[in-house]
């Protein structure tokens, strides 16, 4: 048999804090938008900030999975181009607000499930949920990962 890849097994690990629907349910809206607020934020520091912020995960991407990688260059880019085109005083104030929020719902999504979050074990985790939505997106398209 052969040996699991590590996207895989971390996909795997991540999956158990996340079979109950609605958990899931809010993991797809909220996840999102953290990564997008969280952009929001270091975008408000310097563009270059954020940037280089998503190189970086993108290095981590592509180490773990080429086509997962390039879903999150298409994601991270999109979201690099609302940020440059948002009212530049506006994107800090509503990026913090909205982060706080979705990362409430995604407690409370844990309340639900009854387990806590995944990150609290393995900071890594901060990283592979995005991955874990987008996996969703990925088998929904018939695309390998």
């Amino acid at each position: 048999m052969p040996q699991a890849r590590t996207i895989d097994l971390l996909l795997e690990q991540y999956a158990d804090s996340h079979r109950n629907p609605t958990n899931e349910l809010i993991h797809f809206v909220c996840v999102p938008v953290i990564v997008f607020t969280l952009l929001g934020i270091l975008w408000s520091i310097h563009p270059l900030v954020a940037v280089l912020a998503s190189l970086g995960a993108l290095a981590y991407y592509w180490k773990l999975s080429r086509p997962f990688a390039l879903g999150m260059l298409l994601m991270a880019a999109v979201m690099l181009g609302l940020l440059a085109l948002m009212p530049p005083m506006t994107v800090l104030p509503l990026s913090i607000a909205i982060f706080v929020v979705a990362w409430i719902g995604q407690f409370i999504g844990h309340k639900i499930e009854g387990k806590k979050p995944s990150f609290l074990d393995d900071v890594r985790f901060l990283l592979i949920g995005p991955l874990f939505v987008l996996g969703f997106l990925y088998r929904r398209l018939h695309l390998a990962y």
